[in-house]
């Protein structure tokens, strides 16, 4: 027993100032370090026996954002820093991750892998009663929490009235889901997003003259379908709930998340739409206060 106990403690020894040099080797490749700081980090370290960061940040070389974002980086969990990316500042999963709103995102994201997505659904549409209700700010969010969980996913913009998602993903003008419709495109016009792995968004293509009549064609649940089998969550950004093709986008994913705002939002128009949803065969799977 003696010989094993202190094979463990060789063995955490070693591993303990890997971890250690990788992080600082984070922080020199990303410019918050230089060569010199490191030293003086090591020698703070070893002398006052402090973690290689709690040390950088207590000699003021690094702040407690720098060593959060490293951490990141070394666990794999990818979010950016700021204006990094070009993305909108919206997307606060991406550049603040670590904030209460994104907590409760990833609040949000548990509650919808345990009731919607555990019982083997792939897609699910976000809907408002109306515009302005932050439906595309929530889905694009969202669609990020998934992917830093490790889910592949995929953004759908089916609101081929007013899209959002290729400003805010920085994707200016490129064939999408309409041009995907009418047999313009293929299913590749899904692009992947590299500051995030695993996320793919399909923008909403061309704007066409007949949004309803193109969203009803039975080619939306062959599209889905296809998708289906590259992605284990598809979030479908939709129109408000005052169009027609509203609910028939929701029911080819079977099921719905219905965005409010606060102080905006009227109540009466949250719950006509979740009845008229669930008259169409919908499943509300619930309805999220934005506050903003």
């Amino acid at each position: 027993m003696k010989e094993l106990n202190s094979e463990i403690g060789r063995e955490n020894k070693l591993q303990i100032p890997y971890v250690e040099q990788k992080l600082g080797k984070l922080l020199l490749d990303a410019g918050k370090l230089a060569p010199a700081d490191a030293e003086k980090i090591l020698r703070l370290q070893k002398s006052d026996n402090l973690r290689f960061g709690d040390a950088a940040v207590k000699l003021g070389l690094v702040t407690e954002s720098d060593i959060r974002y490293a951490l990141a980086q070394q666990f794999d969990y990818p979010y950016l820093s700021s204006g990094e990316g070009g993305f909108s500042p919206e997307l606060t999963a991406a550049y603040s991750p670590f904030s209460p709103q994104v907590d409760q995102l990833r609040a949000l994201r548990s509650q919808l892998m345990l009731r919607w997505f555990a019982f083997g659904h792939k897609s699910l549409s976000v809907v408002g009663a109306q515009r302005n209700d932050g439906v595309s700010s929530l889905a694009a969010n969202l669609a990020v929490v998934f992917s830093q969980l490790g889910e592949r996913t995929l953004l759908i913009d089916a609101d081929l009235r007013e899209p959002r998602q290729h400003a805010i993903f920085n994707l200016g003008s490129r064939q999408g889901l309409s041009d995907i419709l009418i047999g313009r495109a293929e299913l590749t016009a899904a692009i992947r997003i590299p500051s995030f792995v695993g996320l793919s968004v399909l923008t909403a293509g061309t704007i066409p003259p007949n949004p309803a009549e193109l969203l009803s064609r039975l080619g939306v649940v062959s599209l889905l379908n296809s998708y289906k089998e590259y992605f284990d969550v598809i979030l479908v950004d939709t129109s408000p709930g005052t169009f027609s093709e509203t609910a028939t986008i929701c029911l080819r994913t079977e099921g719905a998340l219905i965005a409010a705002r606060q102080d905006y939002t009227k109540v009466g128009d949250i719950s006509a739409l979740a009845n008229n949803l669930n008259e169409t065969g919908v499943s509300v799977v619930g309805t999220v206060l934005n506050q903003f």
